[in-house]
């Protein structure tokens, strides 16, 4: 059994059955949630994990206050597990047997184990399948929740992708520079036709143009399209000083904003257009493709976003409802 799946049934352990921490305890109310309560067993139940490593790792003159603590945080995880059930209820969201048991074949196939030794795993450690089972239904619940309320609000504009890979993948130096992409489409000088060769050439650059245009992968445009040696590269011909530039390159590249692609420009051999991957002045960009990160970026940007407008919204059921620790 993987350590993944270790720590997924330490932290779904947090809703399984009541355990007594001691032999003789009787239960009772210690939060009211607007109808709903949390009672002292289900506190030893969720905590049970974190009690027991206090227990066994804190000191003893500092055990007490340490599971006072831990009791707390345990609580107020617990108010929000009921407050998005309750909401849950609100919406009408409910979660199919078809569903929970897609969910549970997902979870053993990313941790690469059978429903079987899943099982031997739950026993060895004292857990419930039934009340696991109950617990992830809960979870896709909430998840379904937090889709309509939260994750279909969170937008990422293109302009804040920039700026991350802007922030996050430059180097400072001394001097800036526009890191560039290139596609070139030529036309050969020794033509018979040599008119009908740059109309040839001009006609697949506005083809190329419309796609790069239109979101195509410019490296892979570059690498099927292009007649210059950078092709192979992907049309990646690396950073470039403003004053580095020939002038129909400088007129083209100077005007564009990270992402964007230039107009056609015509040079005396073919047409070429340019993607500036990234500039900042006073600082030259690292060799690593906007397209290549940009996904990866947008994922990241995405899930902070969604972090915070789930904190937001979460607080707000929290404000809305009435919450009594006991």
């Amino acid at each position: 059994m993987t350590h993944k799946v270790f720590f997924l049934l330490a932290l779904i352990v947090l809703f399984l059955r009541p355990i007594a921490l001691q032999a003789e305890i009787v239960d009772r109310c210690v939060a009211v949630i607007n109808d709903d309560t949390i009672t002292l067993s289900e506190v030893n139940e969720a905590g049970k994990p974190l009690f027991q490593r206090i227990v066994e790792q804190v000191p003893q003159e500092q055990r007490d206050e340490a599971l006072q603590q831990a009791r707390k945080t345990v609580i107020e995880k617990l108010i929000d597990k009921k407050i998005l059930l309750q909401e849950a209820k609100k919406y009408n969201i409910s979660v199919s047997d078809q569903e929970l048991e897609m969910a549970l074949q997902r979870i053993l196939e990313k941790n690469h184990t059978t429903m079987e030794q899943f099982r031997k795993e739950m026993v060895s450690m004292g857990l419930d399948e039934q009340q696991y089972r109950e617990d992830l239904r809960n979870q896709i619940l909430s998840s379904k929740l937090v889709n309509l309320a939260v994750r279909s609000k969170v937008i990422i504009p293109e302009e804040k992708i920039i700026d991350y890979y802007d922030m996050h993948f430059t180097e400072q130096v001394g001097d800036g520079g526009y890191y560039i992409l290139q596609i070139g489409c030529t036309w050969d000088k020794n033509a018979a036709d040599l008119k009908a060769a740059k109309e040839a050439a001009r006609k697949k650059a506005e083809r190329v143009h419309s796609l790069a245009v239109g979101g195509e992968d410019f490296k892979k445009l570059a690498g099927d399209y292009s007649d210059l040696p950078s092709a192979v590269d992907g049309g990646d011909i690396g950073v470039f000083r403003e004053e580095e530039m020939a002038s129909s390159m400088r007129d083209a590249v100077t005007k564009l904003s990270p992402g964007q692609v230039s107009p056609i420009v015509e040079t005396p051999s073919g047409y070429q257009i340019f993607k500036l991957l990234s500039s900042q002045a006073g600082q030259i960009i690292t060799k690593v493709p906007y397209e290549s990160v940009k996904e990866e970026i947008r994922q990241t940007l995405y899930q902070q976003e969604m972090q915070k407008l789930y904190k937001k919204w979460l607080q707000e059921m929290r404000d809305q409802a009435y919450i009594k620790i006991l």
